[in-house]
């Protein structure tokens, strides 16, 4: 091979640093080298850095052309050469080169090192689908064994040694999330988000994820207050959720509330605003009224209540019991 690319070479330098480049892909592949070392052959042999981002499997590596990793999180330019990872996919690895046309050379490298990536994360992270939900349950349930949930995490493309967050929704599959990503989804269901740990701790930050789901609202008229919540946000309110049962008979402040939202419409939604601002004036243009409309609101709210909301501890009262409502949902 040595010598053919140095007759090529003396013909066309193109196509004697192509061979060159096939070459070294391919001792790379018999050696069984991983993804990072073929990401930085890319970028050594291109001369600008590379980066191979497989979204589905989760895996992100940039290195520098001197062979220095250095990951980022900004979003891949769309004129950088590209190759995808099979047939019909979407852009997978990139050489950082928007200064120039990509050349014969860079059209190879990206060749070889596409295909000699898919076989190593078709052979070292599967083809499971990283919503796969038998293997999620088994990552999540803290009694199944460490090494069944150590091979679901690999097999849902998750690095044992990171750390990842467990995602909870009324009535959806659980999701687990690298602990640096987007956790919860742009499309207003309630989120329950739970603490980043270790892999293989997944089971306790589900458990958090749940509690903290039940502290979540639609964000309505009728149920104002969060989508998503996070767990480690939560604090010492998090207690609240051991001492309310969902489904069970309320306690007598949410009963209160529920009976003063029946006579007036527009109580939820300004008794939550007044919880969620630093002041009066504040809360009403949270709810969008005046501020002479929102004190006589308050004013008709506490006599329907029993109790003041406009002092700290009347305000601290409402905050908790509307909080028990959310936690008293069936």
């Amino acid at each position: 091979m040595k010598e053919l690319a140095g007759r090529l070479t003396a013909l066309d330098p193109d196509a004697g640093a192509a061979v060159r480049v096939i070459a070294y892909f391919d001792r790379l592949a018999e050696t069984r080298a991983g993804v990072e070392a073929l990401v930085r052959g890319a970028a050594v042999l291109a001369g600008v850095p590379a980066r191979l981002v497989d979204a589905d499997r989760r895996v992100r590596v940039r290195v520098e052309a001197d062979g220095t990793r250095r990951d980022s999180d900004l979003a891949p330019d769309p004129g950088w050469p590209s190759a995808t990872l099979t047939p019909d996919g979407v852009p997978a690895l990139w050489l950082e080169r928007a200064d120039a046309a990509p050349s014969v050379v860079d059209a190879v490298i990206l060749e070889r090192a596409a295909g000699a990536a898919r076989l190593v994360l078709n052979r070292t992270r599967g083809r499971a689908p990283l919503d796969d939900p038998a293997l999620v349950e088994t990552l999540l349930d803290a009694t199944a064994a460490e090494p069944a949930r150590l091979h679901a995490a690999r097999r849902l493309g998750l690095d044992p040694l990171a750390t990842a967050r467990a995602v909870a929704a009324p009535g959806g599959r659980p999701r687990v999330v690298p602990a640096a990503g987007p956790a919860a989804e742009a499309s207003g269901v309630r989120t329950g988000v739970g603490p980043a740990v270790p892999v293989l701790d997944l089971p306790r930050s589900w458990a958090a994820a749940r509690t903290a789901l039940r502290f979540t609202a639609e964000g309505t008229g009728q149920d104002p207050g969060p989508r998503v919540v996070h767990a480690d946000e939560l604090g010492g309110i998090a207690l609240l959720a051991d001492l309310v049962v969902p489904g069970a008979e309320p306690p007598p402040d949410v009963r209160a509330v529920e009976t003063a939202a029946a006579d007036a419409p527009w109580l939820l939604t300004t008794l939550y605003a007044v919880t969620v601002t630093a002041s009066l004036r504040a809360a009403a243009a949270e709810a969008n009224v005046h501020h002479s409309t929102l004190q006589d609101r308050l004013t008709h709210a506490e006599h329907l209540l029993g109790w003041p909301v406009r002092t700290p501890e009347g305000r601290l009262r409402l905050h908790l019991a509307l909080t028990m409502r959310r936690l008293a949902r069936p």
